[in-house]
């Protein structure tokens, strides 16, 4: 049977926040041996993503690159109702992802060694995020 839940979690301000356990335990409580699941943000300004858990640089130069992608306030934007942070921040959202897919085996999330499970803020504050993991058995 698919199982779905929703948890919510404090971001930081432009920052990556390590969802990986709290998605590991829904798997492994889930009863579903194999299957994929679903890991959706409810949001427009902040995204999912899948990348290096080991060395915090990574992470780091990815917000760099983000900052080039989408600059904050560029005179080219006409949507602003939330300050010069808000278009940059949709975006950011548009050009990485607000969900993912990971397939599970024996109960287990099947991730690689060096990945984890990130929501990357792309506001300037930090704001509640709610995540929706549908778990899908096959």
């Amino acid at each position: 049977m698919t199982r779905q839940t929703r948890f919510t979690i404090s971001t930081r301000a432009r920052a990556m926040t390590d969802v990986t356990a709290e998605v590991a335990a829904l798997v492994a409580h889930s009863g579903v041996g194999s299957g994929i699941a679903n890991i959706f943000v409810r949001h427009t300004s902040c995204a999912l993503l899948i990348t290096e858990n080991a060395d915090p640089d990574v992470r780091r130069d990815l917000e760099t690159l983000a900052r080039r992608w989408a600059p904050d306030g560029d005179p080219a934007y006409r949507h602003a109702l939330e300050g010069d942070d808000d278009m940059a921040a949709h975006a950011r959202s548009v050009l990485t992802a607000v969900s993912l897919t990971v397939p599970i085996a024996n109960d287990r999330l099947l991730l690689g060694t060096w990945q984890g499970i990130y929501l990357w803020e792309h506001r300037n504050q930090g704001h509640e995020r709610e995540i929706v993991v549908t778990i899908i058995p096959c």
